[in-house]
């Protein structure tokens, strides 16, 4: 159990978090030294998404292939309690659950976060279900002729496979779960914080040295872990919503995710505060109270205003990385797809925008761009 996490920043040596120098060797002389710094974090986003159907141990495989630090797994629960990979706890979208008539039964309607959802939900299929679904590619936008191959994963056959595989550096592979929607799962009595514990700790992974984050939108179920374990811990802010101006807009329409804008068990307890806290000095010290790092959507670091001809153009980066870091906060933003052309239409030059805001890594579709980005970034001394 750990307060204010300032030992974090002292673990940032070890494990896939290798400094380097940039420059070379006839470089490093007194007049020029070299740039010891910690090179951004790739974390690859449900995995190599951008190829492969989204949270597969197909897409994890091969977004550690392409040179992903980290994999991102987010987590649901089924209804005899087993932590499975899906983006969120209804499964249409991502799986061919709509297909299939043995299942036809078990589309039902819940409240989550406030939105009312007709679908397929994991906690109404017990394990032996979820393994007779096929995967599907989530976008329309991209490649489904690999939709129907490869089974929605258990949690424990993604730390098996990360546990088994070292990265292209030869480092341990990188986990970084995500708890989808605690409150939702606590309402159907399923407690995901324990069942993420356990399963790290059978693991061997729940301590601060583990290459572990977990991460969750809403604030209470990493209090509670932070209350149990020092794994690593980041707090998931959110919007969605950039006004003409390029300020961020907290309100929630009639009838959309109340999570988009606020942390919903906030919510739920009446705490009128939305994800804007976050970025507030205070906001930032209580953060650190619990938590080694912030995910910030990147508009809030780098956002955009759009002109009445409807021409978008980047603002200056905010002063959210240097306040982050000021109380020992890592900041990793999301999400980096080479279809959102808003930032820059070369990718590459994208990440390095963000780079040079400071962050300390990445969530991405398209871990080969991340990965080829690190390593041309230039650091410039400040």
């Amino acid at each position: 159990m750990k307060t204010l996490k300032t030992i974090f920043i002292l673990t940032l040596s070890v494990a896939v978090f290798s400094s380097y120098s940039c420059g070379s060797a006839d470089d490093e002389n007194e007049e020029n030294p070299p740039l010891n710094i910690q090179k951004p974090l790739v974390i690859a986003h449900r995995g190599a998404q951008s190829i492969l159907p989204e949270h597969t141990l197909e897409a994890y495989s091969k977004a550690i292939a392409m040179g992903a630090d980290y994999i991102e797994p987010d987590l649901v629960m089924t209804k005899d309690s087993v932590l499975i990979a899906r983006h969120e706890p209804f499964m249409s979208g991502t799986t061919n659950v709509s297909e299939l008539p043995e299942f036809a039964h078990l589309k039902t309607t819940k409240i989550l976060d406030g939105k009312e959802i007709t679908d397929w939900f994991a906690s109404d299929f017990t394990l032996a279900q979820i393994k007779a679904l096929r995967a599907k590619q989530a976008r329309a936008d991209r490649s489904d002729q690999f939709d129907g191959l490869f089974e929605v994963p258990t949690f424990e056959e993604i730390i098996t496979l990360a546990k088994t595989t070292k990265s292209r550096t030869g480092n341990p592979i990188g986990l970084y779960p995500e708890m989808k929607h605690p409150y939702f799962h606590k309402q159907l009595d399923m407690a995901i914080e324990d069942a993420l514990l356990s399963a790290l700790e059978k693991a061997g992974l729940n301590n601060e040295e583990a290459p572990v984050f977990v991460q969750c939108f809403e604030v209470a179920p990493l209090q509670y872990i932070n209350e149990r374990s020092t794994v690593k811990l980041v707090q998931l802010i959110s919007t969605y919503a950039v006004k003409a101006d390029g300020s961020l807009d907290f309100t929630v329409p009639d009838g959309d995710f109340i999570s988009y804008a606020a942390p919903f068990d906030f919510y739920a307890a009446g705490d009128t505060r939305t994800y804007e806290f976050f970025t507030t000095e205070e906001g930032m010290r209580f953060t650190a109270s619990y938590a080694d790092g912030i995910g910030p959507w990147k508009p809030f670091i780098i956002s955009y205003k759009q002109d009445t001809d409807g021409t978008l153009s980047l603002l200056p980066s905010t002063n959210f990385v240097t306040l982050a870091h000021q109380f020992d906060l890592q900041v990793h933003p999301y999400t980096f797809r080479n279809e959102d052309e808003k930032w820059s239409t070369n990718p590459e030059e994208e990440y390095h925008l963000f780079f040079d805001a400071g962050v300390d890594g990445v969530f991405t579709d398209y871990t080969d761009e991340a990965v080829k980005a690190v390593s041309t970034w230039k650091p410039v001394k400040k």
